[in-house]
């Protein structure tokens, strides 16, 4: 599952849907949800196995808590970053940064409770007992960060938009049903790096992130050997500190494609790429397009899609039964 951690960065930027607070259409495949994980349900909607729902939410800070219903479980992948502390009982299941491609799992009759310190977008796949059935104890507070395969499936979905058919969304649970039986869970706990060290390797890269910096140095910022910094801070904040630095420079190339008119070069130089390819390589594989349609997208409030690659419709090439092998 880790070895295609990119996935997850190219939905970073993704539009968020606005809310539909007046019901929902019954022929929605993929429902808007009014509440955090409430799908106003429509007679077709009581005898689905596996439904999918869409929530959103601009908001800088949100705070919600509901049940798991006794016949489900209970699915989110995020759609773009976000922090989150996950909470049950007064207990923290989960906090710290969640990036897209993020997945969680609860089980059925289980309270929970979030929340989040940025605007969010998540799908909520909700999927019967019936297909999970000896999974209760390993699925229950299961959160992955950037399940490679999760994220492949929520971005099939959200391409698709309401042109999915209940047919298609209905396949798209059933693949992530089965990777969920299949998939080998974590044996061991990492705890994540405490707080007042993340802060000061987060302000240490902030302050020298146009420059190299090696991983040691930041080891040395947190105290801590290479080994022990690097696994505790992906345990905090979902990236390889590598990923975070790079995804720090693309943050502040944005702010300045979208206030600057200076030149993609000059720019790359400014975030610390020794070469305009290198940057604009890593800000479509982060950010979803190449710096010059972001920059035309964000500054003229068009959206610019990228041209998709050809490919094979040959059945070796199918992506779900590749995901599902």
């Amino acid at each position: 599952m880790s070895s295609n951690s990119q996935v997850a960065h190219a939905w970073i930027d993704l539009p968020a849907v606005p809310q539909d607070h007046g019901g929902l259409r019954p022929t929605q495949a993929i429902a808007r949800e009014s509440q955090w994980r409430q799908i106003d349900r429509t007679p077709e909607d009581m005898v689905e196995d596996i439904t999918i729902s869409r929530w959103d939410d601009p908001r800088s800070t949100s705070s919600h808590e509901t049940t798991t219903p006794d016949d489900r479980y209970f699915v989110g992948i995020a759609l773009k970053a976000t922090r989150a502390k996950l909470t049950r009982d007064g207990r923290i299941v989960f906090e710290g940064a969640m990036p897209a491609g993020s997945l969680y799992v609860t089980a059925p009759s289980k309270p929970l409770g979030a929340q989040f310190q940025s605007p969010c977008a998540f799908l909520h796949v909700h999927i019967s007992t019936d297909h999970l059935p000896a999974h209760a104890d390993g699925l229950n507070d299961l959160v992955l960060l950037r399940d490679p395969l999760a994220a492949e499936l929520a971005k099939a979905l959200i391409e698709h938009g309401d042109a999915a058919d209940r047919q298609f969304t209905r396949c798209m649970g059933q693949t992530l049903a089965m990777h969920l039986t299949r998939m080998e869970l974590p044996r061991v706990r990492v705890n994540a790096l405490p707080k007042w060290r993340l802060r000061r390797v987060e302000q240490y890269i902030a302050d020298h992130f146009d420059r190299c910096i090696s991983l040691s140095e930041l080891a040395n910022v947190a105290g801590l050997s290479r080994m022990h910094f690097a696994a505790q801070f992906r345990a905090a904040t979902g990236f390889r500190p590598r990923e975070y630095l790079l995804t720090q420079r693309v943050e502040h190339a944005k702010m300045l494609l979208a206030t600057t008119e200076r030149p993609l070069a000059e720019i790359a130089l400014a975030v610390g790429f020794s070469t305009q390819a290198h940057f604009s390589t890593v800000f479509k594989r982060i950010s979803g397009q190449s710096p010059a349609r972001w920059r035309l997208a964000n500054v003229s409030g068009q959206p610019v899609v990228e041209a998709r690659p050809r490919r094979s419709a040959s059945p070796e090439r199918d992506w779900i039964a590749s995901a599902a092998a």
